[in-house]
């Protein structure tokens, strides 16, 4: 059976690698009790798919991952197993049961929304929001990452200032996230003159394309 877990990810495991989140999974699924299913071939390898990496630092409200399991459970089982064996620091909300052959997760995620919070309390919301609007009216943001250069306004799909219950700035953003493109918001704060110390960010959602949505 393939399941498709949503879960959390956040505290000490914000500065996990990829590769190590998937061992977590690996290990959790077996303390479970859950067998996994293997691929084919010389080298077997757990069938286990990420959606799409979380960058290092961020928090993750709501990820997700395809895991095949050799045998049958139901959604609930599955749920409660998990969260006894699973670290502290990453938690599952939801167990889907899905086709087994069906589309390969990665390729179903077209872009990411996230959340970031600004730590600063000076930070000015009224500022904030009219160099928002600027970035939104221009049709060329050029930057460089990585020694290249790139246009970083088509990456911004949607940007909105808003003040949460608490009084705070919060920056909602939605940005590509698929193999021909990707979002970085750390590259739109830049844009808005705030440092990397001064703000936090969760990715609340994945968002799938319009062909499997």
């Amino acid at each position: 059976m393939r399941i498709r877990i949503t879960y959390q990810k956040y505290g000490a495991l914000l500065y996990t690698s990829t590769l190590d989140v998937q061992t977590i999974w690996e290990r959790s699924v077996r303390r479970a009790g859950l067998n996994l299913q293997y691929s084919q071939g010389f080298h077997p390898q757990p069938r286990i798919q990420i959606a799409n990496p979380l960058p290092l630092g961020f928090i993750g409200s709501h990820e997700l991952i395809d895991i095949w399991l050799a045998d049958e459970f139901n959604s609930a089982e599955i749920i409660n197993l998990l969260n006894s064996a699973l670290p502290e620091g990453m938690q599952v909300l939801e167990v889907e049961i899905i086709e087994e052959n069906g589309p390969s997760l990665p390729k179903q995620i077209e872009a990411s929304q996230y959340r970031v919070d600004l730590l600063n309390t000076d930070d000015n919301p009224d500022k904030i929001s009219v160099l928002a609007q600027d970035i939104l009216t221009k049709d060329v943001l050029p930057r460089v990452r990585n020694r290249k250069s790139y246009d970083l306004r088509p990456l911004i799909q949607a940007l909105e200032v808003q003040i949460s219950e608490s009084g705070n700035t919060v920056i909602l953003l939605k940005m590509p996230s698929n193999s021909s493109q990707t979002g970085r918001p750390e590259e739109v704060m830049a844009e808005l003159g705030i440092p990397m110390e001064d703000f936090r960010v969760t990715r609340t959602n994945l968002v799938f394309s319009g062909k499997y949505a």
